[in-house]
C-alpha cells in the first residue's frame, strides 16, 4: 500500500541498514560453510544480503530515474556506486552465487535504461575476467565448476540423486511423501526442493511450477511499461529478474544444467531470510504496480 516515494525512501533504508548488517555478519557472524553471510539472532540466521537485493534495485531505479528528469543529478553514477559497494561485500563474505545474480540483474537494468553495445561488450569481457579471477583463486569455486565439467573427478552425490529423483518422479509422481530424495539429499528443504518435487508430483507439477513462475515474470514485465514511468520499468523489471533468475538457476541446478550453487526457489524453498526477501520484493512491484505517475520515458519507449 505504499506510494511510490515512500517505497524508494523505504528501500534506501533497508539498504543502508542491511549493508551495516552485512559488515557485522562479516566481523561477528558464525562462520557457515566457510562464510560469513549470516547473524544469529537466536531462534534463526538473518542473512542480511538477501534483504538488501530488493532494497538495492529499488534505490538504483530511483536514483536512475531521477538522472532521466534531473540532467544536473548524476543518477546512473550513483547507481553505479550502490551496485559496487554491494558487490563488494558480497565478494568479501564471500557469495559468489548472489554476486552473479545481482551482477545480471544490474545488467538488464542497465539495458532497459539504455546503454551502448559497446559498454555491454566492455561489461562482459569484465564478468568473463571476474568469473575466471574467481576460479582461479577460491578452491570452493574451481571445486564447483569442475564437478560440473568433469563429474567423474568428484563428489556428485547431490546432482546424481537429484537426477534419480526426477526419473523415479517419472510423469505423475510418487504421490505425497512417496519419495525418497528428501531423506538423502541434505539440502533437500532448500537447494534441491525442485528434484523433491519432480520426483513425488512428476513432471507435470515441474511444468506447473515453470509456467507459474513465467506468466508472474512476463505479467509484471508488462505490467511495467503500462504507465512509462522510468523508475517503475527500472524497478519492477529489476525485482522481477531477481524473482526470475533465481527460480531458474535453482531448477537449472536440480537437472545439471549448472554447477551447484546454494540459490533458493522462491516460495517454495524453506529458507527465512529468503523468504522474507521475496515476499519484500513482490510487495514492493505490487505497490509500485498501483500507480501511474508519468515522468520522462526512458530512451527508446
Amino acid at each position: 500500500f505504499l506510494k511510490p516515494r515512500m517505497v524508494w525512501r523505504v528501500s534506501f533504508l533497508v539498504y543502508v541498514v542491511g549493508m551495516a548488517l552485512m559488515v557485522a555478519a562479516m566481523k561477528f557472524g558464525p562462520e557457515i560453510k566457510g562464510a560469513h553471510r549470516w547473524i544469529d539472532l537466536g531462534p534463526f540466521n538473518l542473512q542480511p544480503s538477501e534483504l538488501v537485493k530488493p532494497a538495492f534495485v529499488v534505490s538504483a531505479s530511483w536514483l536512475m530515474a531521477q538522472g532521466l528528469t534531473r540532467p544536473n543529478m548524476p543518477g546512473v553514477m550513483l547507481a553505479w556506486a550502490l551496485f559496487l559497494a554491494f558487490l563488494g561485500l558480497l565478494a568479501l563474505q564471500p557469495d559468489f552465487g548472489q554476486a552473479v545474480l545481482i551482477c545480471a540483474v544490474w545488467g538488464v537494468m542497465l539495458l532497459i535504461h539504455g546503454i551502448p553495445w559497446a559498454f555491454v561488450a566492455v561489461l562482459a569481457g569484465a564478468g568473463a575476467a571476474a568469473a575466471a579471477a574467481a576460479y582461479l583463486t577460491f578452491s570452493h569455486v574451481a571445486s564447483r565448476v569442475d564437478r560440473f565439467l568433469y563429474p567423474e573427478r568428484g563428489d556428485t552425490f547431490q546432482v546424481d540423486t537429484a537426477t534419480r529423483a526426477f526419473e523415479h518422479g517419472g510423469v505423475f509422481g510418487t504421490g505425497p511423501g512417496g519419495g525418497s530424495a528428501k531423506r538423502i539429499l541434505p539440502d533437500a528443504h532448500t537447494d534441491f526442493i525442485f528434484a523433491v518435487v519432480g520426483e513425488e508430483f512428476g513432471l507435470v507439477a515441474c511444468a506447473v511450477l515453470i509456467g507459474l513462475v513465467t506468466f508472474i515474470v512476463i505479467r509484471v514485465l508488462r505490467k511495467s511499461i503500462a504507465g512509462y514511468d522510468p523508475f517503475a520499468i527500472l524497478a519492477m523489471s529489476g525485482l522481477i529478474t531477481i524473482f526470475g533468475l533465481q527460480a531458474m538457476i535453482n531448477m537449472a541446478v536440480n537437472v545439471s544444467l549448472m554447477p551447484a550453487k546454494g540459490m533458493t526457489l522462491p516460495f517454495i524453498s524453506y529458507g527465512g531470510s529468503s523468504m522474507v526477501s521475496m515476499a519484500f520484493g513482490i510487495g514492493l512491484i505490487l505497490a509500485l504496480g498501483r500507480y501511474k505517475p508519468r515522468g520522462a520515458r526512458l530512451p527508446g519507449t
